[in-house]
């Protein structure tokens, strides 16, 4: 008998629903703190005087987390899925207390990595004890769930960050974790079956964990360092060099490691590597669309932070209504390769409308763009690990679903960076062209080519900016001038942010290529799968 058949004989249908609804409680709190911070941010670091160092407080916590996915998914095979999910909500929870107490900026970083290290394991452990939970036919109706609130994170962790901040003080969007934490803590350790295996003593692939830890550890902060760099900076280019040569050490390692942390021959199954490789590349436009967009609605429209959360939600309803509708269409037909060629040319239309964004942009159209984008990544975040956890045995979905996350967050990242670089080079191409276009004298352009020193992207009165930096005699000639000096820099900001949607049209491209070659197999009604025997598993029903 199966690992996941002998547990789903311990448990009923209202106490599996218990569980599941637990795992997204727990998945809601990881997918929120990567967004509600961002909104505190500004009074965070001026209230612990770390302006130097405040990227590293939303960094941390991504680095961690996305390192330590893919040893969780490995310890969940191994260890089972509820010792593993105890530790890491236990983690998240203290590490939260500790964030929200935080006296300096270092010890609030420190605390932010921790908080990322028990995250890291809810998003793939929590997918594979749906999969502990549910048949592969039944899977599809719950997975979608998953996606739906990873968007519904996105769209009210702003909000819900400027309320907590602006009433209770910043602190508290740290400790409010806890007692929803608590409640699907308490709830697992009651009813998750603890699943133990004889070979769970083996030894761990030590090697590998530290390979794989120092590849992705240089590879992120050379990115990150992107932001304020170039790419043939060390801190940028040669992080990122070291990053991938740790990352063939890894790969070497593991070929030869008895007990590897991410099995190479998981590759050589082709709906895996198509759904990670199709993962990867969708998550280019996705990330983009939820960071670029609200920043030109705070800086182009002048909305609050709150105000650009909610202007995205066109984007994140379709998002929540496909990944739904994917999972049920798919557990209730078993196809999904059409279905994902669709929604990949879906995701690639609505990125294109987007490319021609201008200040006086139809915001009818651009809702439309936003839903059709949505529309097209939403079923990706249900059907990939439906079709991942189809492909491989029982024993071995832990291990898998934490490789497709880890894959999904690595693409988001580059991705952002990608389109970053885009909106950097094309916003210092297109300013001086708007600035003429608007009717800015030749002389007073020069002054902006190249970089002026001024913020010109940020939130709040730009005019005022300006003219702040201009010599006082010099400001009644320019004062008059700042209308037009303001509108055709929105006009080049707009036409930047536009071309960054490029990188991703092209990733949805490349994603349809992948999904075409992607084999189209039943859904598994039993938890059986012939593959390398596992070891018989001993299944615990926890008491309650």
């Amino acid at each position: 008998m199966s690992i996941q058949a002998a547990a789903d004989l311990q448990l009923s249908s209202r106490a599996r629903l218990e569980i599941l609804g637990a795992m997204l409680l727990a998945l809601f709190l990881f997918a929120l703190d990567q967004t509600i911070v961002g909104t505190a941010l500004p009074v965070i670091v001026t209230d612990l005087d770390g302006n130097a160092l405040y990227v590293w407080v939303v960094t941390a916590y991504l680095l961690t987390a996305t390192i330590s996915g893919p040893i969780y998914g490995k310890l969940s095979d191994l260890y089972g899925r509820r010792p593993v999910i105890i530790f890491a909500v236990s983690l998240f929870l203290i590490a939260s207390v500790l964030s929200g107490l935080s006296q300096n900026i270092g010890q609030l970083i420190l605390f932010r990595g921790l908080q990322g290290l028990g995250g890291g394991a809810i998003f793939p452990v929590a997918l594979a004890v749906v999969a502990d939970l549910y048949t592969p036919a039944e899977r599809g109706k719950y997975l979608g769930l998953f996606g739906a609130v990873f968007g519904l994170s996105f769209l009210l962790g702003p909000a819900i960050g400027g309320i907590i901040t602006d009433n209770f003080g910043w602190r508290w969007i740290f400790f409010v974790n806890v007692p929803i934490g608590l409640v699907s803590l308490v709830i697992i350790g009651r009813l998750l079956p603890a699943i133990k295996r004889p070979d769970a003593g083996r030894n761990i692939d030590y090697l590998g964990v530290s390979a794989f830890a120092l590849a992705i550890t240089l590879f992120l902060i050379g990115l990150t360092n992107k932001a304020s760099g170039e790419w043939a900076d060390p801190a940028v280019g040669g992080l990122i060099l070291a990053g991938l040569a740790f990352g063939a050490l890894f790969v070497w390692i593991e070929s030869r490691a008895a007990n590897p942390i991410v099995p190479l021959t998981l590759f050589r199954n082709r709906n895996f590597s198509v759904s990670v490789g199709a993962m990867f590349l969708t998550a280019f436009g996705f990330f983009g669309a939820v960071i670029f967009l609200p920043r030109w609605f705070q800086t182009v429209l002048g909305a609050s932070a709150t105000e650009s959360g909610y202007s995205i939600l066109p984007l994140l309803v379709g998002l929540v209504i496909s990944a739904i509708a994917s999972g049920q269409i798919v557990a209730r037909t078993g196809r999904y390769k059409v279905l994902m060629l669709g929604s990949l040319i879906l995701l690639a239309v609505g990125l294109f409308m987007m490319t021609n964004l201008k200040t006086d942009t139809d915001r009818l159209m651009l809702s439309l763009a936003m839903v059709l984008t949505g529309l097209g990544v939403g079923p990706s975040f249900a059907v990939f690990t439906l079709v991942v956890q189809n492909s491989v045995a029982p024993a071995r979905i832990g291990v898998a679903t934490g490789s497709l996350t880890f894959f999904q967050q690595i693409g988001g990242t580059i991705g952002l960076t990608l389109g970053s670089t885009v909106l950097a080079s094309r916003l210092v191409e297109e300013i001086p062209i708007q600035l003429v276009a608007a009717g800015v004298p030749p002389p007073i352009v020069d002054g902006f080519a190249g970089g002026s020193g001024i913020d010109l992207t940020g939130t709040g009165d730009l005019g005022q900016r300006i003219l702040a930096t201009v010599p006082p005699e010099a400001q009644a000639l320019i004062a008059p001038l700042i209308e037009n000096i303001v509108a055709g820099i929105y006009e080049a900001f707009s036409i930047a942010i536009g071309a960054s949607f490029y990188v991703g049209i092209v990733a949805a491209i490349l994603a349809f290529v992948f999904v075409v070659f992607l084999r189209e197999e039943p859904m598994r009604t039993t938890f059986d799968f012939e593959d390398e025997a596992p070891a018989e598993a001993e299944v615990e029903v926890a008491p309650g």
